[in-house]
């Protein structure tokens, strides 16, 4: 049985009879002219059919580029929320999300759509002349996607646009989404956007600082399970380092313990590893004696939770490096357990003879990489 709505102070409620005048939001008096579209929304979820049972008082349909109609619903427990705009037209997007995520209950449902910018690729494509459809959708991406991003050019895209028609990847929008704390159930493309289904199952990230630009930095653990910023050169789309979970879950590891069909690599960034640029920043790491130049990976928290309590203890009791011990073998690990094992022989040689082992693995690393050719996917 669904909870009671928390009684909300007459004040909010006024506020919220405001917006509907406005059109930003749909109460549950208004829910059932919208129900034609959302109903829409909702076809093809043959395994979420009893969500149409749950548009009742505690759903709310809602139209607007911010987040601030929330305001009033922190703790409402809302059982589901549609967001009849495209994500893309959502100036404070983060906000937005964020703000949903108080308003529902636990378990509750997000659903929301936009077009993403392989979508406008296609459609660019096809409406534009051969010869012109190239130079249209080059300046569509520098406009929407770079101008969008850089820093110094940042605040003069938001002035002109206010925040719409943003191009954002399929990637980013996942990523977004489980920063503010939703997991994607669902994904579908209808009438030319993409539609998520989004559960909440966590609060939403509020202090972090994503990165859009070229350098990113990445939440590692490091010694005596200190979290240290790593940095690198962008390889991956915006927002993928928020889809650990999403991609552990979906697609599972790959050989050498990678994450198997890694879909948030763009396609420079591909290029880039295989010739070690995009580690070249973690010598800043290296200079603040936050790593060594020998020792193992440092990983993100979601990660290291896939090894076992043993090794997890043994992982953080020395300092991480930028030469990872598998380097070392003559035959690359090929699962996460092989990777614990080769760890395990250099933690345990380590704590032996720390000099001569990082001398010797350096040495051993670096004729592999030079004659034998191996190289990071």
């Amino acid at each position: 049985m669904n909870k009671p709505v928390p009684r909300i102070r007459r004040r909010a409620w006024r506020r919220l009879r405001e917006e509907v005048a406005a059109g930003a939001l749909a109460t549950p008096e208004s829910l059932m002219e919208q129900y034609a579209q959302f109903n829409r929304a909702l076809e093809g979820y043959e395994d979420l059919k009893e969500i149409r049972a749950e548009l009742d008082e505690r759903s709310l349909i809602v139209n607007t580029d911010d987040g601030k109609v929330f305001d009033d619903l922190s703790g409402a427990e809302l059982s589901l929320i549609y967001s009849q705009r495209g994500l893309s037209y959502i100036r404070h997007l983060n906000t937005f999300l964020n703000k949903a995520n108080v308003a529902l209950a636990r378990g509750a449902y997000l659903i929301c759509h936009s077009r993403t910018s392989a979508l406008k690729r296609k459609i660019i494509m096809k409406v534009y002349p051969r010869v012109l459809c190239n130079i249209v959708y080059g300046l569509h991406f520098f406009w929407h996607r770079m101008c969008a991003r850089m820093r110094w050019t940042r605040w003069f895209y938001m002035a002109v646009t206010k925040g719409k028609n943003r191009s954002f990847t399929r990637v980013e929008l996942l990523g977004r989404m489980y920063r503010a704390g939703f997991e994607v159930l669902s994904e579908r493309y209808r009438d030319g956007d993409l539609y998520l289904l989004c559960r909440k199952i966590k609060a939403p990230i509020w202090d972090d600082d994503p990165s859009n630009g070229i350098f990113v930095k990445l939440d590692r653990v490091g010694y005596k399970g200190k979290m240290i910023g790593v940095y690198k050169l962008r390889t991956m789309h915006p927002y993928s380092e928020y889809l650990q979970p999403y991609m552990l879950k979906y697609w599972g590891l790959d050989k050498g313990g990678k994450f198997a069909n890694d879909y948030r690599v763009n396609e420079l960034g591909h290029l880039v590893r295989g010739k070690w640029i995009d580690e070249l920043p973690m010598l800043i790491n290296l200079f603040k004696g936050q790593l060594k130049l020998v020792g193992i990976r440092p990983l993100s928290p979601s990660y290291l939770a896939l090894y076992t309590p043993e090794m997890q203890e043994l992982h953080v009791s020395v300092k991480p490096g930028l030469l990872p011990p598998f380097y070392y073998e003559e035959k690359t690990p090929q699962t996460i357990e092989e990777v614990q094992d080769s760890e395990r022989r250099y933690i345990e040689a380590y704590r032996k003879h720390p000099f001569l082992t990082d001398w010797r693995y350096f040495w051993g690393i670096l004729g592999n990489i030079v004659l034998k050719r191996k190289r990071s996917k």
